[in-house]
């Protein structure tokens, strides 16, 4: 707090001088005030945790000594292809005009009414089993560390539903590191156990601008 200090006097001849006032500021206060700061910067640095993505990474297999694309059931794939201008489009199966027939090309967005939707109907099973063991931990009716877990809710991922979704998630050069981000993302809210992030085809980029070849004919 700032204190005046008032000093008057008087002149010879019996006039009085004008008063003369002179500041000081006590810095007692300002000093209890930073030991607050201090304890307040030193408390939150200590809680707040770093924010981090978990990506699933394949397991290493050191029998195989040749680099071989692993064999995808078409039913179980789901193809993601993200584009400019946060477009989204996905389809079932593989497109192949080798193949036909082609398959349908949906387009859908980044919401929970959309592309999240879809990924919970395809892996409902999945999300099920760890969303009930989730909600027992946090209720008290199991007792585990997060290591365990972590540990189960993979397990789960691996044996609940033999035919859960693969994710093959493709982006072509107009998209986004954010779509990529937000698309990851939505893996891990779903828990999704299998995808991955592969090269789009040219089929692929003309399915979306509407110029895919047809189908040959049998």
């Amino acid at each position: 707090m700032a204190e005046i200090i008032q000093a008057e006097g008087k002149q010879k001849g019996g006039k009085k001088k004008a008063k003369k006032f002179s500041t000081r500021i006590d810095m007692t206060p300002m000093v209890d005030l930073m030991c607050l700061l201090i304890t307040f910067f030193m408390l939150t640095t200590a809680f707040s945790k770093p924010k981090a993505m978990e990506i699933t990474m394949p397991e290493k297999d050191d029998t195989k000594t040749e680099k071989e694309a692993p064999k995808i059931a078409a039913d179980r794939t789901v193809n993601i292809l993200i584009s400019g201008n946060d477009k989204i489009y996905y389809y079932f199966g593989v497109a192949d005009p080798k193949s036909p027939p082609m398959p349908q090309l949906i387009e859908s967005n980044y919401s929970k009414d959309g592309i999240r939707k879809m990924l919970l109907q395809r892996n409902k099973l999945v999300f099920k089993a760890v969303y009930d063991l989730k909600d027992k931990v946090t209720k008290g009716e199991e007792v585990m560390k997060d290591s365990t877990l972590a540990r189960k809710i993979k397990e789960l991922k691996k044996t609940v539903d033999p035919k859960a979704p693969i994710i093959l998630i493709k982006a072509d050069e107009k998209a986004k590191y954010k779509n990529l981000v937000d698309i990851i993302d939505e893996m891990a809210i779903c828990t999704i156990a299998n995808y991955a992030v592969v090269d789009m085809s040219d089929v692929e980029k003309q399915m979306m601008a509407g110029s895919a070849p047809a189908a040959p004919a049998k």
